[in-house]
C-alpha cells in the first residue's frame, strides 16, 4: 500500500473544481477498484476555535474533550483528496452515504497531539449498486485512541438484486421519547462551513432541487453528531448509525430511544408527523 504524507489537513473545496470536471468529462473505468493507498496527517493539535464551533452546533459540551464523531469530519478532507487524487472508479457527486460507525477506545482530550490516517477499506455488490468504506484511524503515540468506517453507496445499474437485503427498522421495539428538535433551514449551510462539506444538496433549495431534491437535506453526519451529543455516551463506545431517508430542512423530527441492556442503547430520529425513520443508530458501551 502506497502512504502519502501530509503536514496539515488539505482545504476540502480544493477538491471541488475536480468533482465538477468528473461531471463534464465523465472518464469510463472498466475496472471498478478502489485505489490501495493511506493518507496520513502525520501530526496535528486540534485547532480549539473549530471545535467550539463544531460543538455549538451539534450540541457537544466544551469540556476539554474532542467527540470522536469531530475526527470523522476532519477525516473527510482527505477522503476527497483521495477520490480527486486517486483511479477512483465511481463519480463523487451522487454518492449516497449509508451506514457510519465510530468507535472510541478512550476519552479524547483536546490538547493531545494526534495523528489520523484513511484508506480504503471493502468494496462489496449492493442491491442498488456497489458499495464501499472509508476507514479512519486516530493515534496517540502508537495507540489507537478512535475509529472511523464511513459507507458509501454508488448507485448503478445492477443484477445484484438479492445480494444485500434492506435491514429492518426495528419497529417492534419501545421507543420513548428523548428530544425533539425544530431543524431551521439554515443548518446545511451553518455545517458545510464547518466541516468543508459544500455539497450542494445542503446547501440551499435551489441547488437542492438541480440534484433531484424539493428541498434542502441536512448532512448525515451533523445529523447523527446532534443525536450523540443528546445521550449519554461512556468513556469507550461504539456508536453505529444507518443512514435512511433525508432529512428536508426545515424540518421537524423527535430523537427516540430505546435502552436494550446495560451496555446497548438504541436510538432513532425520525420525522415528528409521519414517524418516518431519518436515523436508526446503536450505542454499545465497550
Amino acid at each position: 500500500m502506497r502512504t502519502r504524507h501530509f503536514s496539515q489537513f488539505p482545504k476540502p473545496y480544493f477538491a471541488y473544481p475536480k468533482v465538477i470536471q468528473g461531471l463534464i468529462l465523465k472518464n469510463k473505468r472498466l475496472e471498478q477498484q478502489l485505489p490501495e493507498v493511506e493518507y496520513v496527517v502525520d501530526a496535528f493539535h486540534v485547532d480549539a476555535k473549530h471545535l467550539r464551533s463544531y460543538n455549538q452546533l451539534c450540541g457537544f459540551a466544551n469540556n476539554g474533550y474532542v467527540p470522536a464523531i469531530y475526527f470523522a469530519v476532519l477525516s473527510q478532507s482527505l477522503q476527497m483528496q483521495m477520490m480527486t487524487q486517486e483511479a477512483f472508479p465511481f463519480a463523487i457527486l451522487g454518492l449516497v452515504h449509508i451506514h457510519n460507525q465510530v468507535t472510541q477506545y478512550k476519552p479524547l482530550a483536546a490538547n493531545l497531539q494526534y495523528r489520523l490516517s484513511c484508506r480504503f477499506g471493502e468494496m462489496k455488490p449492493h442491491h442498488k449498486g456497489q458499495q464501499f468504506e472509508f476507514i479512519t484511524e486516530v493515534y496517540v503515540g502508537n495507540d489507537v485512541v478512535m475509529q472511523g468506517v464511513s459507507t458509501y453507496l454508488a448507485r448503478q445499474k445492477t443484477n445484484n438484486a438479492r445480494v444485500e437485503e434492506k435491514p429492518t427498522e426495528k419497529a417492534n421495539l419501545e421507543w420513548m421519547l428523548h428530544d425533539r428538535w425544530s431543524i431551521s433551514e439554515s443548518t446545511g449551510r451553518r455545517y458545510a462551513l464547518i466541516s468543508g462539506d459544500v455539497n450542494p444538496i445542503h446547501l440551499h433549495a435551489l441547488t437542492a432541487k438541480a440534484f433531484g431534491f424539493k428541498q434542502a437535506i441536512a448532512h448525515g453526519m451533523w445529523t447523527k453528531a446532534k443525536a450523540l451529543a443528546a445521550l449519554s455516551l461512556p468513556e469507550k463506545y461504539q456508536a453505529d448509525v444507518s443512514f435512511k431517508l433525508p432529512v428536508f430542512l426545515p424540518s421537524e423530527v423527535e430523537l427516540m430511544t430505546h435502552q436494550q441492556s446495560k451496555t446497548i442503547n438504541q436510538f432513532l430520529i425520525r420525522n415528528a408527523k409521519s414517524h418516518k425513520p431519518h436515523v436508526v443508530g446503536e450505542i454499545l458501551s465497550l
